[in-house]
């Protein structure tokens, strides 16, 4: 059963619970507050140093024509429903709620593991900068609960909580129950801050580059697909994408957007253009500073600095992570308190979480649940088992939005869209078969999480969402 794609825009057109407030440029900042995070400060190094050598620039590249595939899509899509559900929404208007409901809720538990991961990468980086101004604190409170950390007496014992990650979570949605103008502003800084940071690296860095370290720029495959050569490329593709994840925050901001069809477009297509370029300046510059083989490390741009000789901008880098993290957070979790919010709208989960602030008109219960709930995993459980189970769900969603937009395109061609992806249906297409190949490693590795995700996901429509659904109990009065 579908929704009806013109009583959506009516109603979201009616809609006056959430402020529309975001312009063109806001919706442009918000992307790269999303995208610009841990992919670019941690997960580089990585995907150099046993993927993809000098030639992550290329990975990059591959990930960012993925990414852009599923922009387009996104954007002719959320031209045509301009409704905060994002992905979920233009799924159950065009393949049925049940399918909405499935992508919906794998992007729901894969944007909270993102987001705790990125909680914990703030941490680390906030620690080490507090510890350049001679701030220490104990270790046991400052990571992830059962770690094992070494007392200043020389004892080891278990972390009981990352309190760090904890306490930044709950000023995420201190920000966000404020309201979204309040958001954009704080966000619109945190962006002008991690740019500048990401910029100077490049600037101050040219000069030290030394094109040595780009030969080979494609390494000799190892005989293992995706150890260097040209597979290598792909598999540091499937490596780095999270650091594209979150452009589609963007369509989640659609009730709060003054036009929406017209800058929701503008926000999306804009914001992955601008840092698919940052991205590959930064890896470029990177693997010219230092050797791709030395790049297996948590902080690939600090090693570069130390190679630059310059230990002030050490200092100034970490403060860029921190921002840049900040950002990635507040966008994140906003997104996922505006898709959970639409959802709530149509019956499938409690419409008691879905209750707005009088004042603020933001969906503070959403907000406090959403942001708790990442602050838990976040402060007690080590994720790193789970971000391929997290890469998998965005990337699902995202193949499964091309889609969508083929069907919507040749099922409803008569509907009302500002704008429209070219080259139809080569783009989804493309795209589809793009995050076919970036996935597949990542399922073979996390195949029963997915399983079980999708049983549990499944269980929950037919035994509650079915009952309470707002569009089965429309069409059970119309067929009485």
């Amino acid at each position: 059963m579908r929704k009806s794609i013109e009583e959506l825009v009516e109603k979201a057109s009616s809609c006056t619970r959430l402020k529309r407030s975001m312009g063109p440029v806001q919706l442009v900042l918000l992307g790269m507050g999303a995208i610009i995070g841990a992919g670019i400060f941690v997960f580089i190094g990585q995907s150099a140093s046993s993927a993809a050598g000098p030639a992550i620039v290329l990975s990059f590249g591959l990930a960012g024509a993925a990414a852009a595939c599923a922009g387009l899509c996104y954007a002719e899509l959320s031209s045509m429903i301009p409704v905060s559900g994002s992905a979920y929404t233009y799924v159950s208007a065009t393949l049925g709620e049940c399918a909405g409901w499935l992508v919906g809720s794998m992007w729901l538990v894969g944007a909270l593991l993102i987001t705790s991961s990125v909680a914990c990468g703030w941490s680390g980086y906030a620690m080490s900068l507090l510890a350049d101004f001679g701030i220490h604190f104990d270790p046991a409170w400052t990571n992830t609960t059962g770690t094992l950390v070494s007392l200043p007496d020389g004892l080891k014992t278990g972390a009981f909580i990352c309190l760090p990650a904890v306490l930044i979570c709950i000023f995420i949605a201190w920000i966000l129950c404020f309201g979204i103008e309040t958001s954009s502003i704080i966000n619109a800084l945190v962006v002008a801050i991690k740019m500048f940071v990401l910029g100077t690296f490049v600037v101050v860095g040219i000069p030290k580059i030394d094109v040595n370290n780009w030969i080979p720029f494609i390494p000799a495959n190892t005989g293992e697909y995706g150890k260097f050569g040209i597979s290598g490329v792909i598999g540091g593709a499937a490596m780095i994408f999270s650091a594209y994840n979150g452009f589609d925050t963007v369509s989640t901001a659609a009730q709060e957007t003054k036009n929406p069809q017209k800058n929701l477009p503008i926000g999306i297509i804009g914001s992955i253009i601008v840092c698919t370029i940052t991205y590959i300046l930064i890896a470029a510059v990177l693997t010219g500073i230092v050797k791709y083989t030395e790049l297996n490390t948590a902080e690939p741009l600090a090693l570069a600095v130390d190679r630059m000789g310059l230990p002030w901008f050490s200092t100034l880098l970490k403060f860029g992570a921190v921002a840049g993290l900040t950002s990635v957070m507040l966008a994140m979790i906003y997104g996922i308190v505006r898709v959970t919010f639409t959802i709530t709208q149509d019956g499938l989960l409690p419409s008691a979480l879905g209750k707005c602030h009088p004042k603020h008109q933001t969906p503070f219960v959403i907000t406090i649940l959403a942001s708790g709930l990442v602050a838990i995993a976040a402060g007690t459980v080590k994720l790193n088992s789970l971000i391929q189970l997290a890469s998998f769900c965005l990337m699902f969603v995202f193949a499964i939005v091309c889609f969508t937009c083929i069907v919507s395109r040749y099922t409803q061609p008569n509907l009302k869209r500002v704008f429209l992806c070219p080259w139809m249906p080569f783009i989804p297409i493309c795209g589809i078969l793009l995050f076919i190949q970036i996935m597949y490693p990542l399922f073979l590795d996390a195949y029963k999480q997915v399983g079980i995700l999708v049983i549990c996901s499944l269980t929950f429509y037919m035994v509650y969402g079915q009952r309470h659904s707002l569009l089965q109990k429309s069409s059970l009065l119309t067929m009485q």
